[in-house]
């Protein structure tokens, strides 16, 4: 005989829907599945902020289902690695990273070896992208204790005006502190204004946290 206690919302909707009562417990495995799924998602991505995103949804997800299956050290393990990917996440919008900038030459061996060495994920970035130095008049690397972080290669339209080739950072350091720290200091370069030509695809939304404005057809931004 079946318990004449409230049906939860849920298994009344699959049951209207499919013809069959879902057992809470299924239900309860379903959320610690979910919860473990998007944790180990996480780990895939490239870009530091998805990871940090996916796996504090994830963690919170999981910490649910410990508290519901009365788990309460898993559950606040759990409670904390949120708070951890939220502490590094605010970290992460205000970077204490101290950068350096270097003129290179569109020759360069370091240069080359940096474009070389992440080809693959440029051409992730930037479909389509043609990866010449050759053509930019200028070229410069943004370095962290030493380590490329970035790569700027532009060509010049005219005076202080500079037309973006190339706006790259490694994925660790995909955050807009790169583009922040650059953009401060290609004004002490003699530029004053910046041209990023054609469709920007899902780099659009970089260059609207960045400033960037569109006018006529093209994205521009004043230094």
């Amino acid at each position: 005989m079946e318990s004449g206690g409230p049906v939860p919302i849920w298994d009344g909707l699959i049951r209207e829907r499919y013809g069959y009562k879902m057992d809470s417990g299924m239900i309860i495995e379903m959320i610690g599945y979910l919860g473990s799924v998007l944790v180990l998602i996480s780990f895939l991505m490239s870009s530091v902020v998805k990871l940090r995103v996916i796996n504090a949804v994830g963690s919170l997800v999981f910490a649910g289902y410990a508290l519901i299956i009365h788990s309460y050290p898993t559950a606040l393990m759990n409670f904390c690695l949120v708070g951890i990917n939220i502490y590094y996440l605010v970290r992460l919008r205000h970077p204490d990273r101290q950068y350096t900038l270097t003129q290179e030459q569109r020759d360069g061996g370091m240069l080359a070896g940096f474009l070389d060495y992440y080809r693959s994920d440029i051409e992730n970035c930037f479909p389509g992208i043609k990866l010449d130095a050759e053509e930019a008049d200028a070229a410069y690397l943004i370095c962290h204790k030493m380590t490329p972080a970035g790569v700027l290669l532009g060509r010049l339209r005219e005076e202080g005006v500079l037309e973006i080739l190339l706006d790259y950072s490694t994925p660790q350091y995909r955050d807009c502190s790169v583009g922040k720290y650059l953009y401060g200091r290609l004004r002490e370069r003699g530029f004053h204004r910046l041209v990023f030509p054609g469709e920007p695809g899902a780099h659009e939304d970089y260059l609207k946290r960045m400033g960037f404005v569109r006018e006529d057809g093209v994205y521009v931004k004043a230094l």
